[in-house]
C-alpha cells in the first residue's frame, strides 16, 4: 500500500479489496470507514456491526477475519473494541511519509482531485438592481464564494452565476418615479445606488395612494417590456449604476463571478418554457394560471407551482425553469447548486420536481439540484439584525464598521505601524471576521451577530486563526529559512505533541470531502480551528529551538505543514492570512 491523501479513503479501499471475494463477506460489504475517538484509534470500519446482524453471524468473530484478511503493513495497527468496531491506529512511519508527501497546497491540490469530475453552476448573491446590497446578501455571497473555491480545488469545472434581479415590475414604479421627479440618471450624487433606492420607495408609495399613479408606473412598465429607446435606455443605465455598486462589494470581498446573468436574459425565453410544459401535459389551467402540481407529493400534490399567472404574466417559476434549461443545454452543466435563503426551500423543491418530470418526458437527465440554504443573521436581541431605524443594515456600512474596529485593534497593539500597513491589516482582520463568523456555523441554523465575539483572538473565530497562522510565520523568520525550504529529517513524530498535530494534518482530506459532499463550510471552518489549537498544544508542549537537529528538523516540518494546511484551508473559505499581526 502507499501513502495517499485521504487516509481514510485508502484504508477502505484495502478492506474492500480483502473482503471482496473473501467467502464471509463479499462485495456487498460496506467497510464504513470514519475518522476514529482519538483514545483508541484514528479511523474506525464500522461496517461489520451491521453486516454480521444481517448475516446472523458473530460480529467480534467477523472482525478478526476482517483484520486476519489484511495484508501485513507497518503503516498502521489494528484492534477491535466493543461488539466489532475495528480501530486503525497509523504507525509513526505513516504520519512521517505522509507530511512528506503532501507538502505545499499545489500537491494537496493535485492530490485532492475527484476520480470524476463534473462542471457545477453555482448560483450565488443574485442582489436586486436599483436597491443597496443589505446584510441578508452577505450569506448567499460568502458561503456561494467558498463552495465554488472548494469545488474548483477539488478539480471541478465551477461556472458562478449572479443571477441578477433586474426584470419586473419594480421598473415600472422605479422608471415613473424618475421621469415624474425629472432625475437625470447622471446626476444622482454621491451614491447613486442609494438615490435609486429612494426613487423607489418614493414611487411605491405614490402608486398606494390612488389608482392614477399606478396606472402610470405600469405603462412605464409596457413601454419597457416593449423596448421603447428611452424606458430601455434608462433601464440599462440603473443596471449599470447597480453593478458598479455591486462590483464594489464583490471586490472588497474578493468575490468574482463568471456570468452576472439577471432575469432579463431570460424574458424571450419563458413562453418556450409554458409552451413544453403544456405540450408534455406537466401543467395545466387552474383558476386562469398555469400550474404544475406534483401529486406524488405530500404538501405540492394541492399547492401548485405557478409558471404563468392568471393575468397571463411570468413570474420566477418561468424564468428559474429557463435559466435551468440555459445552463443545461448552454453550459453543459451536470450539477446546479443555488445559495439562497431557506425561506425558498418550497420554491426550489417545487422547481427541481417541475424541472426532473419536463426533463424525463423528453428522455433526458436532469442536471442534479442542489438547494444550499441558509437561516437568519440575528442581533443580540435575537431577532432579525436592523438598524435603529428598522431597516436592513446595508452591507457596505456592515463591511466598514468591521474594519473601522478592526483598525482599531491594530493601532492599539501596534501604535508605530505605517498607515498603509495598518489599513492592509485593518481589512484582512476585519473582512475575515465576518466572513468566517458565517461559514463556522452550520448555515441552515440562525446565528447571533456579535463584534465581540467574531473579533476575538481567543475561541472559534477569525482572527484566532489569522494569529496561528502569524505565529508559525514568525518561527520561521527566527530561524531564517522559509517553510517550503525545511529539511524533512528521517526522525518520525515521537512525541505525543509531535503525532497529535500530525494526525490532526492529515484529517485534512476527509474534512475536504465531507464539506463537499453536504456543501457545509463550517466542517472546513471548524477543523481549521481544532488544527490550530492542536498546533498550540503542540507549540506549548514541545520546543521547537532545540539543540538535536533531527528533532528540530522535524518540528519545523509540522510547523510548515500546519501552515500550509491552514493557509490552504483559509483560502478555500475566502479568508486572507498575514504574516504578522
Amino acid at each position: 500500500m502507499f501513502i495517499e491523501f485521504d487516509s481514510g479513503e485508502a484504508i477502505e479501499r484495502v478492506i474492500r479489496a480483502s473482503t471482496v471475494e473473501h467467502e464471509d463477506f463479499g462485495s456487498e460489504f460496506e467497510p464504513q470507514v470514519r475518522p476514529a475517538d482519538e483514545r483508541f484509534g484514528d479511523f474506525q470500519a464500522n461496517g461489520v456491526l451491521p453486516f454480521a446482524k444481517k448475516a446472523q453471524l458473530n460480529p467480534r468473530e467477523l472482525a478478526q477475519k476482517l483484520i486476519d484478511s489484511l495484508p501485513q503493513t507497518d503503516l498502521w495497527e489494528t484492534s477491535i473494541a466493543g461488539p466489532g468496531f475495528i480501530n486503525f491506529r497509523l504507525s509513526s512511519s505513516y504520519l512521517k511519509q505522509w507530511t512528506e508527501k503532501f507538502s505545499d497546497s499545489e500537491k494537496m491540490r493535485d492530490a485532492a482531485k475527484e476520480a470524476n469530475p463534473c462542471k457545477v453552476v453555482v448560483d450565488f448573491s443574485s442582489p436586486n438592481t436599483a436597491k443597496q446590497m443589505h446584510v441578508g446578501h452577505i450569506r448567499s455571497t460568502i458561503i456561494g464564494e467558498s463552495l465554488a473555491r472548494l469545488l474548483s480545488f477539488l478539480g471541478h469545472q465551477v461556472i458562478r452565476d449572479n443571477h441578477l434581479g433586474d426584470w419586473g415590475t419594480q421598473f415600472g414604479i422605479l422608471l415613473y418615479a424618475i421621469k415624474r421627479e425629472k432625475v437625470s440618471l447622471d446626476e444622482l450624487g454621491p451614491d447613486p445606488i442609494a438615490r435609486l433606492e429612494n426613487l423607489y420607495r418614493q414611487g411605491n408609495s405614490l402608486i398606494k395612494e390612488n389608482e392614477d399613479h399606478l396606472k402610470q408606473a405600469r405603462e412605464e412598465l409596457v413601454k419597457l417590456q416593449n423596448g421603447h429607446p428611452d424606458n430601455l435606455a434608462q433601464w440599462k443605465k440603473i443596471k449599470e449604476i447597480s453593478m458598479d455598486s455591486f462590483e464594489s462589494i464583490y471586490d472588497l470581498l474578493g468575490v468574482r463571478f463568471d456570468h452576472s446573468l439577471g432575469e432579463s436574459f431570460y424574458k424571450d425565453k419563458v413562453d418556450s418554457v409554458c409552451d413544453e410544459l403544456l405540450k408534455h401535459k406537466i401543467c395545466g389551467e387552474d383558476k386562469g394560471a398555469l400550474v404544475v402540481f406534483h401529486p406524488g407529493h405530500k404538501r405540492f400534490a394541492k399547492q401548485p407551482f405557478i409558471i404563468r399567472k392568471s393575468d397571463g404574466a411570468s413570474n420566477y417559476a418561468t424564468t428559474d425553469l429557463a435559466t435551468v434549461e440555459f445552463r443545461k443545454n448552454e453550459w453543459n452543466a451536470d450539477k446546479i447548486i443555488y445559495v439562497t435563503d431557506g425561506r425558498q426551500k418550497d420554491h426550489f423543491e417545487q422547481l427541481f420536481l417541475t424541472a426532473q418530470k419536463w426533463h424525463a418526458a423528453r428522455g433526458e437527465v436532469s442536471p442534479e439540484m442542489n438547494h444550499v440554504w441558509f437561516g437568519t443573521i440575528l442581533g443580540e436581541d435575537n431577532k432579525a439584525i436592523k438598524t435603529r431605524d428598522g431597516e436592513p443594515v446595508k452591507l457596505i456600512d456592515l463591511l466598514n464598521e468591521a474594519m473601522d474596529r478592526a483598525r482599531k485593534m491594530v493601532t492599539e497593539k501596534n501604535p508605530d505601524l505605517p498607515d498603509q500597513e495598518v489599513e492592509k491589516r485593518a481589512r484582512i482582520i476585519g473582512l475575515g471576521a465576518v466572513r468566517y463568523a458565517d461559514l463556522s456555523q452550520d448555515r441552515t441554523l440562525d446565528y447571533v451577530f456579535s463584534w465581540e465575539k467574531m473579533l476575538a483572538m481567543q475561541g472559534n473565530t477569525a482572527p484566532y486563526l489569522q494569529y496561528a497562522v502569524a505565529r508559525i510565520h514568525s518561527i520561521f523568520r527566527k530561524v531564517k529559512i522559509l517553510p517550503s525550504a525545511v529539511h524533512v529529517p528521517e526522525y518520525p513524530p515521537t512525541t505525543e505533541s509531535e503525532k497529535k498535530l500530525a494526525r490532526k494534518l492529515l484529517f485534512f482530506p476527509g474534512v475536504l470531502s465531507q464539506t463537499a459532499r453536504e456543501l457545509k463550510p463550517h466542517f472546513l471552518g471548524t477543523y481549521l480551528y481544532e488544527l490550530a489549537t492542536e498546533f498550540s498544544s503542540f507549540y506549548n508542549q514541545s520546543k521547537v529551538m532545540v539543540d538535536e537537529q533531527e528533532i528540530k528538523s522535524l518540528r519545523l516540518v509540522l510547523c510548515a505543514r500546519t501552515l500550509s494546511i491552514l493557509q490552504t484551508g483559509m483560502n478555500i473559505l475566502g479568508i486572507e492570512t498575514l504574516e504578522e499581526m
